[in-house]
């Protein structure tokens, strides 16, 4: 091996632990990345496919008798 490659290597293994830590740290950090974008595309799609199903849903009509709102409002302009 030449002189370099011999350096290289001491001082890969006089950091070895301080690599090692943060290979861990980044490891933590690619999980964690994947699963918030794993939770973020599930709650849209859950979201998407409850809005689809709401959407195809017949709506419900109530009529409204307004006599007696008309009639007192009149009664008040009298």
């Amino acid at each position: 091996m030449s002189q370099r490659k011999v350096e290289q290597y001491k001082q890969e293994k006089a950091n070895r632990k301080q690599i090692m830590r943060r290979q861990r740290i980044m490891s933590v950090v690619r999980k964690c990345t994947a699963a918030a974008v794993a939770v973020v595309l599930i709650g849209w799609l859950g979201f998407s496919v409850y809005d689809s199903y709401t959407s195809n849903q017949e709506r419900r009509t109530v009529a409204v008798n307004y006599d007696s709102v008309t009639d007192y409002l009149n009664g008040l302009y009298e």
